[in-house]
């Protein structure tokens, strides 16, 4: 196929492009390259011949509908966004220009070249996040059928966005298909996020910040099994539907965090040969922190087949030695 990705110099993209090169898809990636999305990590692949990169915003009306008549895409995966939590806090502008109307230019783009160059077999996948369910008390799990409940401006405007796909899908009957994927891990993360967070201030020697207790429980996906799940969709997903993407993997923030200190006891030991856990610091809990999110993935288990393959461990030890071999990546010298 020819998939145009948006955001493909980010973290989740970038891994996504690396995968849909080994599969012999052509890609051409969008991305405006703002402070989360860094060419560093599709370097191996820049010189690839089924591999194209635009730099142009994806609220740009007029450079996307150039971009779909030129290339002539067969799908859409749509990850462009604003995705920091804190950073919505702080400046939520860019949060509602970006995921709301970033996602609405590019959703008028593909109907508009659908309406020049007719493709059945079309899809516009809207890639989104567990967060826009809101918060789960100690048991239960989000399904696809789960209301509305965004506690952020990040998921608020990514609940936008959704909305808007689905409209366009019901409205004007454009191909789209919507995901909501768990929290991701693995190589080339922005170093503001949690786990390389953990393990740069762990490796420089300092406090490693736990909001509140670290009660707050996550389910892990490894950014690899996601990227499979993301192209599983856009093969073999229905039109109209959602699916859920988790990797049956959850934690609470502060066993997660001792889990990787403990790992890096063991791969990579501090001098004075103590545990980089003596180095964990409970900060104040940031507003609005929901308390647990955790994903069915049921429905795409049991209609499209797919399945996570790392484990409660493997991931996670695969990633903290990506980091210790590219402690570039977290600006600290090798």
């Amino acid at each position: 196929m020819r998939i145009i990705v948006t955001g493909g110099a980010g973290f989740i993209g970038s891994n996504l492009i690396h995968l849909l090169l080994e599969k012999g898809h052509e890609v051409l990636n969008i991305d405006s390259l703002t402070y989360a999305g860094n060419l560093f990590s599709l370097k191996t692949i820049e010189d690839h011949p089924n591999y194209h990169f635009l730099r142009s915003d994806i609220r740009d009306a007029k450079a996307m509908g150039a971009a779909f008549q030129s290339f002539l895409p067969d799908a859409v995966m749509h990850l462009a966004a604003e995705s920091h939590v804190d950073r919505s806090i702080d400046g939520p502008a860019e949060f509602i220009q970006t995921n709301i109307l970033g996602t609405y230019v590019l959703l008028e783009a593909a109907r508009h070249y659908l309406s020049v160059i007719p493709n059945p077999d079309f899809r516009f996948l809207h890639v989104s996040t567990d967060e826009v369910y809101g918060s789960l008390g100690k048991t239960g799990t989000f399904t696809e059928k789960t209301a509305y409940a965004p506690h952020s401006p990040y998921s608020a405007s990514k609940a936008a966005s959704d909305h808007l796909a689905s409209a366009w899908y019901s409205t004007y009957g454009l191909p789209v298909i919507v995901t909501h994927c768990s929290n991701n891990y693995g190589p080339y993360q922005f170093p503001e996020k949690l786990i390389p967070v953990v393990l740069l201030k762990a490796l420089r020697g300092e406090p490693i910040p736990v909001y509140g207790k670290g009660e707050n429980v996550r389910d892990w996906l490894h950014v690899n099994d996601h990227a499979d799940a993301l192209l599983t969709v856009v093969q073999r997903g229905k039109p109209g539907e959602t699916y859920n993407i988790g990797g049956n993997n959850e934690f609470r923030n502060i066993d997660l965090v001792r889990m990787l200190c403990s790992m890096l006891d063991q791969l990579h030991p501090r001098e004075d040969r103590q545990s980089y856990s003596d180095q964990i610091s409970f900060v104040a809990d940031r507003p609005g922190h929901d308390l647990r999110y955790a994903v069915d993935a049921t429905k795409i288990q049991r209609e499209l087949g797919w399945q996570p393959k790392q484990d409660h461990q493997s991931g996670f030890k695969k990633t903290v030695e990506w980091y210790l071999s590219h402690k570039n990546w977290l600006g600290l010298s090798t």
